[in-house]
């Protein structure tokens, strides 16, 4: 298990998709950061609070989208995935080194922008209006919590295709779309309305409000995201269990 982890991590770092991804992103963050700072806004505690978390919420749920569809389902394209399948080691470990992987790398991607966003600001202006250190702390341990939920939805459909292209397609118009599908749904029916509530989709918005949660709102805000992964990353062992792969 160790060595295939180690694999997939050497895959991962050399894959060109990611490193592509990062440039991207860096590039974002720095014309973000000029943007703030052409409009005067020079008050990190509040863009930190109000714009720069947003954005990255969006980032987190659109960009590992394509490293999902290059990094897991171009595998299957490529004969990959049936000589790694074929070393040895059962689909469950293959399976789980993988989204470990993964999760990894979207993690990364899911926080580069929130570092280099914010950091990028904070030498320009100074760090004196810097957000407070728990509250920092705690929403970059959440992004990286809902990181690694979402990663665990994308490995799964990404497991689902055997094209990078279909896969990539299919993920980006599912995040866009299925979180306020969800939503006008629930609002109309009411037996969603549980669905919607304990959803990653919902709770992701709320990292920016934690100082205003109470014991349970912080159970659930850590309980769902947990629970995602446990049961995506149980879906998708079941479905590579059961693969076919050529």
């Amino acid at each position: 298990m160790n060595n295939l982890i180690k694999a997939e991590w050497f895959k991962l770092r050399k894959d060109r998709s990611f490193r592509a991804l990062i440039w991207i992103l860096t590039a974002i963050s720095l014309l973000y950061m000029a943007d703030s700072i052409y409009d005067g806004d020079f008050q990190l505690d509040s863009l930190y609070a109000n714009d720069i978390l947003g954005i990255n919420f969006q980032f987190m749920q659109l960009v590992p989208c394509i490293l999902a569809g290059f990094f897991i389902s171009g595998e299957y394209a490529t004969g990959t995935m049936k000589s790694i399948v074929s070393s040895g080691n059962s689909r469950i470990q293959v399976y789980a080194a993988k989204l470990t992987v993964f999760t990894i790398g979207a993690a990364i991607l899911s926080m580069l922008p929130l570092l280099l966003m914010t950091g990028g600001v904070g030498i320009y202006v100074g760090f004196a209006n810097l957000p407070d250190g728990v509250f920092v702390l705690q929403t970059v341990g959440l992004t990286l919590l809902y990181a690694a939920a979402f990663g665990s939805i994308m490995t799964l459909f990404a497991t689902l295709f055997t094209e990078s292209g279909k896969s990539i397609g299919f993920l980006l118009i599912f995040f866009m779309f299925f979180g306020s599908l969800l939503q006008a749904l629930s609002a109309k029916l009411t037996f969603l309305e549980p669905l919607w509530d304990y959803s990653v989709f919902k709770l992701l918005f709320s990292i920016a409000d934690v100082k205003s949660l109470d014991g349970s709102q912080w159970f659930t805000q850590l309980a769902v995201p947990i629970a995602t992964i446990v049961v995506f990353g149980w879906l998708g062992c079941r479905i590579f269990q059961r693969k076919e792969i050529k």
